[in-house]
């Protein structure tokens, strides 16, 4: 095998070619101005919105007023407080509690629903401008017909029928609900489509006959006399309004009572006088602050002691209210009461346990809604004084001693 011959500067290196001239030192470059370090960005992974979170308004009560409720508490009671009517002193501690902007219960994130109860429960008891400024960052007013109506009503108590109707446009579910089925009627009405109104107000009679609203409908399409106004909520006042009507010679319902009043809702008030003339003038105390322990004592043995029928039923039960709001009682009087005939309460003993359990941790939020649940049953004269002593003490017992006086003034000046 022939190998190929080695080039000569292999076997001479004299021979071998001249080394490439070294390539000229670059500049060396000038000082970079030095750079101010990067800002360290933080990702804050954001709480989703839940039911309770926007406030309503100041309250006083505080941020974790609803730890350890149970969301299916506050679905159950919710629309109660929409639906049925309440005591003076029920209606303001669900207004107090509703209206709190505060983390809600554990499973209320993104609720829309509940969003909407919490909303429609503040208008029907007439706390339209909390109900106004939660449903005002309430997302969801398309897809959620619960919230969507708390926000059309709001609108149309407010006088803005044309929110009301752009909401009943943009809803994408629940749309052929009654209450939709109206709104929509009226709108049409207003927007001069009389056919297309007339086959909607139709279509929501046949869904579900209204009286009130058929009247005013009727009259609005030029079938009848409108009579009287109505005022029981927002569609009824801007149905009247449109027909001209009297709004003076109704009484309103408490949405429309708070909204042409433009006011927030009082606190309620009772007749202290006629209290004080009943049980010795323990009424004024009991507005004061806690009622002394003397007062409370003498009350305990006067309706021990008295022999008058009618008289002794009256005293046992203030004196049954009294001890509740007390921290402890002394030992005579704990005898004396116990052997008093006063009534136990209507509500069931599953709710009972549940209020007592709430008492016990402070769960302020679950003694509070399981207290106005026993009160939306009890109607607007209110729970028994059975259940009645028992929320006093719940309240009491949970923080919420304004709340738990007001209702032994309810409770005292509703004695027969």
């Amino acid at each position: 095998m022939t190998l190929a011959a080695a080039p000569a500067y292999a076997q001479d290196p004299a021979a071998a070619p001249p080394a490439p001239a070294p390539a000229p030192e670059a500049a060396a470059p000038a000082a970079a101005t030095p750079l101010p370090p990067a800002p360290q960005v933080q990702v804050v992974q954001l709480a989703a919105p839940d039911a309770f979170s926007t406030p309503g308004r100041d309250t006083g009560l505080p941020a974790d007023l609803w730890k350890g409720t149970p969301v299916e508490t506050a679905r159950a009671v919710l629309p109660l407080l929409a639906s049925k009517p309440l005591s003076p002193a029920a209606t303001y501690l669900a207004r107090r509690v509703l209206a709190t902007g505060a983390r809600g219960p554990e499973g209320s994130a993104n609720d829309e629903a509940l969003s909407g109860a919490r909303a429609s429960a503040l208008i029907a008891l007439g706390d339209v401008q909390a109900a106004t400024r939660i449903l005002d960052r309430a997302p969801g007013l398309d897809r959620n017909a619960a919230l969507s109506q708390a926000a059309a009503e709001t609108a149309l108590l407010a006088g803005d029928t044309a929110r009301a109707c752009s909401i009943a446009q943009g809803l994408s579910a629940g749309r052929g609900e009654a209450y939709w089925l109206r709104l929509r009627a009226f709108c049409q009405a207003e927007a001069g489509q009389t056919a297309q109104a007339q086959l909607t107000f139709d279509l929501a009679q046949a869904q579900a006959r209204d009286a009130v609203y058929g009247r005013l409908m009727a009259a609005k399409l030029g079938a009848g006399a409108p009579g009287a106004a109505s005022l029981r909520n927002g569609l009824d006042l801007a149905l009247s309004k449109s027909l001209n009507l009297d709004l003076s010679a109704v009484k309103p319902g408490p949405a429309v009572a708070a909204a042409l009043s433009g006011t927030e809702p009082p606190t309620p008030s009772f007749d202290v006088s006629l209290i004080d003339a009943q049980i010795g003038g323990l009424g004024q105390a009991v507005v004061s602050g806690l009622p002394p322990e003397t007062g409370v004592s003498a009350l305990i043995a006067a309706a021990a002691e008295s022999v008058d029928p009618k008289a002794k039923p009256r005293l046992q039960a203030a004196a049954v209210l009294l001890a509740a709001l007390a921290n402890d009682l002394p030992g005579p009087d704990r005898a004396r009461i116990s052997a008093f005939a006063v009534a136990e309460g209507k509500a069931p003993a599953g709710r009972n346990l549940a209020l007592e359990a709430a008492a016990d941790s402070r769960r302020v939020g679950e003694a509070a809604l399981l207290a106005l649940w026993t009160c939306a049953d009890a109607g607007v004269a209110g729970p028994a004084i059975g259940d009645r002593a028992r929320i006093v003490r719940t309240l009491i017992r949970a923080g919420l001693p304004d709340d738990a006086r007001l209702f032994v003034l309810e409770g005292l000046a509703g004695l027969k």
